[in-house]
This record gives C-alpha cells, structure tokens and sequence, in this order.
C-alpha cells in the first residue's frame, strides 16, 4: 500500500470506527457487552476495508511462503476471542471450529497451484461457506441480539483472504479507490434498473412507494451500512468470486445469468418466510449488478449499484 492511499485509507477507517461508536452506542440493546463488541467489530472491519485499498496484494508479495499465508488464516479467529474472553462466552470447541473452517479451506485452495479457471476445489469452498452461513453455523460465537452481522463479517474475511491472498484469483477487482469509470458504471446500471424494479414491485404489489424525506443522519448511516455490511459482502462472493469463475466455464453471458439466478435464490425468504417475488427481484436486479462488475471488472461499480438499489427501497418503496 502506497504511504498516502495507507494514512488516507487509516484516516477513513478511524471516522468510520467513530460513527460506528455513536451509532452502536445508541442502537444495541442494554444487554449486549459494549466494548468487546466494538473491538470485535473493528478487527472483523479492518480486512473487508483494507484489502480495499491494497492490503491483500501486499500480504501476496511480502509472504512468499505457502505455508505461512496459509497458518496465518488461523489469526482470522482473533476477532471471536476478543469478544468472548471478556464476555465469558469462550468455548473451545467453537474457537477451533473457525480455525479449522479458515486453515481448511486454506489449505485446499492452496495446497497446489490452481488453474485461472473454476476448479472442483473452488466448488468444494463455496459451497461449504455458503452452507455455513444459511444455516448460521458461527452465530453461537456472537450469542447477543443485534449481532447478527458479525459471523457474516467473519466469513467475508475467511473469504477475502482465501481468494485474495490464498487463491489469488485475477479479475476480483476488490478495490475501494474510488474512480470515475466504476462510479459512472455504477450509476448507469442503477439507473436502468430504477423503473423496471419500481414498476415490476408495483404490478408484483410487493412494494408501495412511500412519498417523504429521510432525516439526513439515519439516511447517511443507512447508506454507509448498507455499503459495507450488504452490498460489499454480496458483491465479493457473487460478483468478484462467483460470476468471475463462472466465466472461465460458461462466458461472460452464461456465468451473468446464473450467477444472478443464484443471487436470487439466495433471497427466498423475506422476514423468515418463503417470498417468491422477492426472489424474482433479487434476481432481476442481480443481472445489473453483474453487468456493472462485468463492464471492467471492478467490483466497486456493481456495490455502488446495489447499495444505492438497496436504499432507495428501503427508504421509498419497502
């Protein structure tokens, strides 16, 4: 990482960090222990921005030894033994569970040189992180209400440094620079599909629009967690990760149209029960998401896509 990119990406994770403080402060429940928590969530942060700005590509080049990129997976399970040894809420059993799931998926992706294309070893990981997080396998290592979003962070680290560092798969496009190519993209592709969305979930009667204006403090916090706790996380597994190695089997069409039917099926349920129409959008709306990656490979255009997809639906049309 280069000397102003690092202190600029530092500056930003330290406001971020601050917002979190005032907002975590005001918005977790009474019962949930503050500060390990907090301290928690900034180490489950600090990959998902960093690796943004660089940090992954220099792990890459200054960690020559397979070996050694692979037992550093295990320091991912840090963030749970910062929250649970405070909080009296370590086990054992649950500590080697993260380890075991990080240095195993490590070591399959990189116990030999892997091909650029998918692999039976790629299917193999993602579906078993995939299956860790439907049936919410890592919520028992954040046991509070209002937690939830923890184990996701902690597997979108798992994911990150697999792909990023272990793999190091071409084509991601992981960086959180800002540029006027991805922000255009990612504009345009919004933009297109702004009056579909709106009139399919119309006609659908699965949403009403809701004429008002946002108080400027909750819109802005919910635009930043949206772009970092949702959009981020989705985009890196289906976007960066999944539409990209479909493409080295499918083509850039075939790997857009499954990658986006996946996405759907991904958001079945709506409130905890089954929602049809909610897939159907999700789906629709993944097609712009992965046209926004695809244009130049940057992911950064398509979370910008799907975040602001996301607010406005959550803001006027939920």
């Amino acid at each position: 990482m280069k000397g102003c990119r690092l202190i600029g990406a530092i500056l930003v994770y330290l406001a971020l960090l601050f917002a979190f403080w005032q907002a975590a402060s005001a918005l977790l429940p009474a019962t949930v222990p503050f500060a390990p928590t907090f301290a928690s969530s900034a180490l489950l942060l600090a990959p998902l921005w960093f690796f943004g700005f660089g940090a992954g590509q220099s792990i890459c080049h200054k960690i020559n030894s397979p070996i050694l990129q692979i037992l550093l997976t295990g320091l991912l399970a840090t963030p749970y033994v910062v929250f649970a040894l405070p909080t009296g809420q370590f086990h054992w059993t649950i500590g080697a569970a993260i380890v075991a799931l990080s240095l195993g998926l490590a070591t399959l992706l990189g116990r030999s040189q892997l091909e650029a294309h998918l692999t039976w070893q790629d299917i193999a990981a993602l579906a078993v992180l995939l299956g860790v997080h439907l049936l919410r396998l890592l919520e028992p290592a954040w046991p509070y209400p209002g937690l939830a979003a923890l184990p996701k962070l902690l597997l979108v680290d798992i994911v990150l440094y697999l792909y990023v560092v272990i793999r190091n798969l071409d084509g991601i496009g992981y960086s959180l620079v800002p540029t006027a190519g991805a922000v255009r993209i990612g504009l345009r592709e919004w933009l297109f599909f702004l009056p579909l969305g709106i009139v399919l979930g119309t006609l659908l009667d699965f949403t009403r629009f809701h004429p008002r204006w946002p108080a400027a403090g909750p819109f802005v916090t919910g635009a930043v967690l949206t772009f970092l706790f949702i959009a981020m996380p989705e985009e890196l597994f289906f976007r960066g990760i999944l539409q990209n190695l479909l493409e080295t089997r499918l083509g850039r069409r075939g790997a857009l149209a499954l990658t986006a039917v996946l996405f759907g099926l991904s958001h079945y349920h709506r409130g905890g029960t089954f929602d049809w129409r909610y897939l159907l959008l999700a789906a629709i709306a993944g097609i712009f998401y992965g046209r926004a990656w695809r244009a130049n490979h940057q992911l950064l255009a398509s979370i910008i896509t799907h975040t602001l997809v996301d607010v406005v639906w959550s803001v006027w049309f939920r």
